[in-house]
């Protein structure tokens, strides 16, 4: 038997730690030798859960199956693991101390009858192993990491028009995730709404957050999708905080109630994820009267997040994330053409792309106007992602493209980031794709003027009538 023993202090209370570290799937943010991790058993992490490590070796790698045998909260987890080398147990204790947790590792080795004559050999490769281990997680707990700016790559691609679409793909995810820092900020308990989130990237971002703990509402348009998402997503977790509203968020009327049912409610808003989206062929309606493309994609996150700012204001530290797209980039800002009039010439693709440059610019506009009430806004770009969308609106694009497609999950990591890292509350009125800071223009002509923007906020403004009454009959109540 080999025994590797090592302890770190960091400045987190126990509780944080140990939710941090009894989900193992994050041992690929602080060991080095770990390279992918999942958990292999729905429900939340308890006794009987087992984790898939896959290691890297020096020739090779060997893939772990990890086992929770004990856990007692906030103080100790233990894990029994086996490949095909060895077995191992590990023993995690998170010891309350002044100023923060004292973490003791222990591991013992118990390698398989062909290899125990290596034993001696690898005492000394694993000792190592394990220190690099510890101390990559008290760095990763010490959560003191920058906002990643443009690379070299990142500027000459942000310029070029063909290196920059590369980064769209699953190799600019790839790429860009040998430089993501780990996220151990705590979102426990933390409120967070997220629209658009039966599927694709909207259900991504859901899955992922509710695995850190977060208290989630989803805003989904079907009853039925609403139900199974959130059985779904209980189910794969074992976070019950999770619970459903519904609106259509083409509609005004749905969005203006949807505003005064969580405003009845109370409940303060941490995070507000606009990621409700749709691209319409052909041109259509609302019931409203408002071009569709417009109103959901535009008008619709507009009049939520103003109408939501009172419980976003009510938070300590509110973040929003509005989700754009790459189509952007060939679009410069120009109010006349949001309504999308009906012509031959209509375009899916160009009115979604026209309304999400607008929606960059508000978000830009928001960052600028709020900065002095502490709400933090940011936009991202998911890149190419292999959503429901997708296949359904733009199947040519699809097959053209499906091999470097992202997963959804590889979509979403950023809006999860915005959401969750303490450095991405450090910045605002920014663009973000695999968690850097880009461009919002790739070509010189989509750079509009400021009397364009204004004209945009103005333009917004004339739509906020129901607001205003709403929030001043509110305000009248109160007083």
């Amino acid at each position: 038997m080999t025994v590797l023993h090592e302890i770190a202090d960091v400045k987190r209370s126990p509780e944080e730690v140990y939710d941090y570290v009894s989900d193992f799937t994050t041992t690929v943010e602080w060991d080095a030798t770990a390279v992918a991790a999942r958990k292999l058993t729905p429900g939340a992490v308890a006794v009987g859960t087992i984790f898939e490590v896959e290691c890297a070796l020096p020739i090779g790698s060997i893939t772990l199956l990890y086992t929770v045998k004990t856990l007692q909260a906030n103080m100790l987890i233990v894990l029994s693991g086996s490949c095909r080398f060895f077995d191992i147990e590990d023993t995690i204790s998170f010891i309350d101390v002044p100023g923060g947790t004292r973490i003791d590792y222990r591991a013992e080795f118990f390698f398989k009858p062909l290899m125990s004559t290596l034993a001696g050999f690898a005492q000394q490769g694993l000792e190592s192993m394990g220190r690099d281990s510890v101390a990559g997680l008290a760095r990763a707990l010490k959560d003191n990491f920058p906002v990643e700016t443009p690379t070299a790559t990142d500027k000459v691609a942000d310029k070029l028009v063909l290196p920059a679409l590369s980064l769209f793909s699953r190799l600019g995810y790839k790429l860009g995730r040998k430089r993501f820092h780990p996220m151990t900020a705590s979102v426990k308990h933390k409120h967070m709404v997220i629209t658009g989130a039966s599927s694709g990237l909207g259900y991504a971002t859901a899955q992922e957050l509710a695995r850190r703990g977060a208290d989630l509402t989803l805003v989904v348009r079907d009853r039925v999708k609403a139900e199974k998402a959130v059985a779904d997503l209980k189910l794969e977790t074992g976070n019950s905080d999770i619970r459903y509203e519904l609106a259509d968020l083409s509609l005004m009327a749905d969005v203006d109630s949807l505003v005064e049912r969580m405003k009845k409610n109370g409940r303060p808003i941490d995070v507000l994820i606009n990621n409700a989206g749709a691209l319409f062929n052909p041109r259509s309606e609302t019931s409203e009267g408002l071009e569709q493309s417009f109103a959901l994609l535009l008008l619709s996150p507009y009049r939520l997040t103003e109408g939501l700012k009172p419980l976003l204001l009510m938070a300590s530290s509110p973040r929003v994330i509005n989700v754009v797209s790459g189509g952007m980039y060939s679009q410069a800002l120009n109010v006349e053409q949001l309504l999308v009039p009906d012509t031959p010439a209509y375009s899916g693709s160009e009115a979604y792309a026209r309304q999400k440059r607008a929606l960059m610019v508000l978000t830009q506009e928001w960052a600028a106007e709020w900065e002095g009430e502490g709400i933090v806004v940011n936009a991202m770009h998911p890149g190419w992602a292999d959503t429901p969308g997708v296949r359904s609106a733009l199947p040519q694009f699809r097959k053209l493209t499906r091999h470097v497609l992202r997963s959804s999950e590889e979509g979403a990591d950023t809006i999860v980031w915005l959401a969750v890292a303490t450095e991405a509350g450090s910045v605002s009125g920014k663009l973000f794709l695999d968690r850097a800071e880009h461009t919002v223009h790739l070509l010189s002509k989509t750079k509009g003027s400021r009397q364009e923007t204004e004209k945009l906020m103005d333009f917004l403004a004339s739509n906020r009538g129901s607001i205003d009454a709403a929030q001043r009959a509110s305000a009248s109540v109160e007083t």
